[in-house]
């Protein structure tokens, strides 16, 4: 589908969708539901400039620590690229060396987002743009990317503070593209074709997080 089309396309969803939102969001007297959907809807706006206000963040309680330019390019998503999927990443090493990889521009990989052990949430690429993250052009273009402290090999470094940190990250993410949490949405690294990367790897508890990602994706509903 060419730009074009699907910019009309866009156009006829948006307005279909806000008509039955607004009616329904009377009917039942629900300002939070009205509110919520008009932010998603705003969101997939063609042609919108999002704002770009430096320090801010798409995801309430994360830190913005920025990458390196280098390490990703600017994009207007989900208008140029639509997003349709979450990329699941573990660092191979500590926090504070992830993040200094990402913030150097000889590096050439970020992802947006970075989990801790402790649940804390740094953000270093706006999901509007595309991070280079993935090692597959396509796969960038239409993903958010969250990377996670640890070692593959190492179980003990994937905390009940990171699942559930990194479960409502997701679920919020899920919630603006309307991306269903599904295991064919919702992917490790090792899945993207083409690449050589094994991450999350075996420890990953997928049964637990997709679960934890369906509770918080319903509670904030």
């Amino acid at each position: 589908m060419g730009a074009t089309e699907g910019s009309r396309d866009g156009d006829r969803r948006i307005g279909r969708r806000a008509l039955i939102i607004g009616g329904t969001a009377a009917a039942v007297g629900s300002a939070v539901l009205a509110r919520d959907e008009l932010a998603r809807l705003w969101w997939r706006t063609p042609g919108v400039e999002k704002p770009r206000v430096a320090g801010a963040v798409d995801f309430a309680g994360a830190r913005w620590v920025a990458a390196s330019e280098a390490n990703w390019r600017r994009a207007d998503r989900p208008y140029d690229y639509g997003v349709d999927m979450v990329i699941i990443h573990v660092t191979q090493g500590s926090f504070a060396s992830a993040v200094k990889v990402f913030q150097d521009p000889g590096h050439g990989a970020a992802a947006h987002y970075i989990v801790r052990k402790d649940g804390h949430i740094t953000q270093m690429i706006r999901e509007l743009d595309v991070a280079y993250h993935a090692g597959n052009r396509s796969y960038n273009e239409r993903s958010v990317g969250i990377e996670h402290e640890g070692f593959v090999d190492r179980p003990e470094d994937f905390t009940d503070e990171m699942y559930a940190a990194s479960a409502r990250l997701t679920a919020r993410i899920c919630a603006r593209y309307d991306i269903p949490v599904d295991r064919e949405h919702i992917i490790g690294h090792v899945e993207v074709p083409g690449t050589d990367h094994t991450d999350p790897g075996r420890h990953w508890d997928w049964d637990r997080y997709i679960r934890l990602v369906r509770e918080a994706r319903s509670t904030s509903a």
